[in-house]
């Protein structure tokens, strides 16, 4: 089974291929910080990752792409990468949200919470994307966008850690409520590799790849006067 899974939801770029057989599991993976250009550094990612593990894109068996929640641009560019190759290459697709391969992503950092634990996500304007995961990165609640006040009312009382950079803000008001949650990699972004290691798990494909969008655009389409005459 070889998978290249992509990622432009956030705030990096990056791209791997999982070679994967009942004996081996090879992972190449390339992943840069950038809140601007994803769609230039994308396809040289692809490209690398592709030659690091020595196989062309027609060997591909599974595209995986993270579908959101994210920036309204970074979650297409994704996308549409992984429907634009897999109709050259024939592969199957495959898609989860952003927060789940960010808790994957969390084991995959040598986190590993006693317990459930939260993802969260600075999403701007005082909200949070949110998700609360098991102690394998099972999702057992989200992706919402949610007030930090409000996601607190929906954590099991025995969650003790939150991941990502809205770590600070869910603190910060479990602390309001006289609860405590320790913020851990505040630096966490989704990951091509957790990705492609979910997408190897789960042993299913998705039909069409849809962008996960939990709030409307900023951007409103501007509506033209018509001059009455």
């Amino acid at each position: 089974m070889n998978i290249l899974a992509l990622d432009t939801s956030m705030g990096a770029c990056s791209a791997a291929v999982l070679c994967a057989s009942d004996e081996t599991r090879r992972l190449h993976a390339l992943q840069a910080e950038m809140q601007r250009g994803p769609t230039e550094a994308l396809m040289p990612m692809v490209d690398e990752v592709l030659t690091e593990a020595g196989i062309g894109a027609g060997d591909l068996d599974v595209i995986a792409a993270t579908l959101g929640p994210g920036s309204f641009t970074g979650v297409r560019i994704a996308i549409a990468a992984a429907r634009g190759l897999a109709l050259v290459t024939h592969a199957k697709l495959y898609g989860i949200d952003s927060l789940t391969v960010m808790a994957r992503a969390t084991m995959m950092e040598g986190l590993a919470p006693d317990g459930p634990f939260a993802v969260a996500v600075d999403a701007r304007r005082g909200m949070l994307y949110f998700g609360i995961y098991d102690d394998q990165a099972q999702k057992l609640d989200g992706p919402l966008l949610i007030a930090p006040n409000d996601a607190v009312t929906r954590l099991p009382p025995e969650l003790r850690v939150v991941v990502g950079s809205g770590g600070p803000l869910l603190a910060g008001a479990a602390a309001a409520g006289g609860g405590h949650l320790e913020p851990a990699l505040p630096t966490l972004q989704p990951s091509a590799a957790a990705l492609a290691e979910i997408a190897l798990d789960a042993g299913e494909t998705t039909a069409v790849l849809r962008p996960l969008y939990l709030r409307p655009p900023d951007a409103k389409p501007q509506v033209q006067a018509v001059e009455r005459r």
